[in-house]
C-alpha cells in the first residue's frame, strides 16, 4: 500500500512536467526565450517552485523543448559528414540552414545558444559543443574544397547562422526566410 502514494506523487510529477513544457511552448513562442518563468509556471497551474524542481534554469527548461529538434540537427550533421558524395558547400549550406531554422524555433534562442557554448555549467553546453563541432569540421570541408573563402572560420560561420536566425524569426513567410538565409549562405562564397 506504501507504493500507492510514491506511484501517484510521480504521476503528479509527470503530469506537472508535461504541463511545464507545454505552457512553456506556448509562452516561449508567444514572447521569445526571455519571457517570465512565473508566467509559465502559473499557465501550467503550478507553482514556480515546482517549475524549479523539474527545471533548474531557463536553459535546462530550452533543453527539454529544444531536445528533439536539437537531436534532428545532431543527426543531420552526423549524416552530412558521413556522406562523402554531398558536395562540402552543399553540406554546409543544407546544415546552416536548418541550424538558422532551430535557432529560430523562439525568439532570442540563438543567443541562448550561442551563450551556452563557453558556459560548461549551462544545461545547453553538451548540445550546442556537439553542434559547434559539426559545423568547424563542414566548415574546414568546405574550405578546403574552395567553395568557402579560406579566411571563413567557424566562428563567422555561426555568426551568419545566428543572422539568419533572427530574419527567419521576422518573417513568417518561410519562402522569404529561406531566400534570405540562401543570401547569407552565398556571402561566404569566395569572389
Amino acid at each position: 500500500m506504501s507504493e500507492t502514494p510514491t506511484r501517484r506523487r510521480r504521476a503528479d510529477a509527470e503530469r506537472n512536467r508535461a504541463r511545464l513544457l507545454a505552457q512553456a511552448e506556448t509562452v516561449f513562442q508567444e514572447q521569445g526565450t526571455e519571457a517570465s518563468l512565473e508566467r509559465v509556471a502559473r499557465g501550467a497551474g503550478v507553482a514556480i517552485g515546482t517549475l524549479y524542481a523539474h527545471f533548474p534554469s531557463r536553459r535546462a527548461l530550452l533543453l527539454a523543448l529544444l531536445e528533439d529538434r536539437q537531436d534532428a540537427v545532431h543527426a543531420l550533421g552526423d549524416a552530412l559528414l558521413a556522406d562523402a558524395a554531398i558536395p562540402p558547400g552543399e553540406a554546409l549550406a543544407r546544415w546552416m540552414t536548418a541550424v538558422a531554422a532551430h535557432g529560430a524555433t523562439y525568439s532570442g534562442l540563438a543567443g541562448q545558444l550561442l551563450g551556452s557554448l563557453d558556459d560548461e555549467t549551462s544545461a545547453l553546453h553538451a548540445a550546442c559543443h556537439r553542434m559547434s563541432t559539426v559545423g568547424a569540421a563542414l566548415v574546414d570541408r568546405a574550405r578546403a574544397a574552395g567553395v568557402v573563402g579560406a579566411d571563413v572560420s567557424p566562428d563567422d560561420v555561426f555568426a551568419v547562422i545566428s543572422a539568419a536566425s533572427w530574419l527567419r524569426g521576422q518573417t513568417r513567410d518561410e519562402a522569404r526566410a529561406e531566400h534570405l538565409t540562401g543570401l547569407l549562405i552565398a556571402g561566404l562564397v569566395p569572389g
